[in-house]
């Protein structure tokens, strides 16, 4: 999955600060039915990450069943955290 692709795919444009907050809640709401929809373990990942990149994935137990599902999951949020300005 290429991240450009996936911010056009659902906000209509891979620049996140020209996405409108109506675009951006419909673009998340989308993701949300996909996610819940995709039987690939990991482009259900790429899916939950983005998610996660913008503030919108659901938590660890409800996205992911496979407990090394969750452990991948808590190692992107490592990270990520790592990259985020203190």
């Amino acid at each position: 999955m290429d991240l450009d692709d996936q911010l056009r795919r659902y906000f209509g444009t891979a620049d996140l600060a020209a996405i409108s907050p109506d675009a951006l809640d419909a673009g998340v709401e989308h993701m949300r039915v996909d996610f819940g929809l995709e039987t690939d373990r990991a482009r259900r990942f790429a899916l939950w990450t983005l998610l996660h990149m913008i503030g919108a994935a659901p938590a660890l137990d409800v996205a992911f069943a496979d407990p090394r599902d969750r452990e991948a999951a808590r190692n992107f949020m490592d990270l990520a955290a790592r990259d985020e300005p203190a």
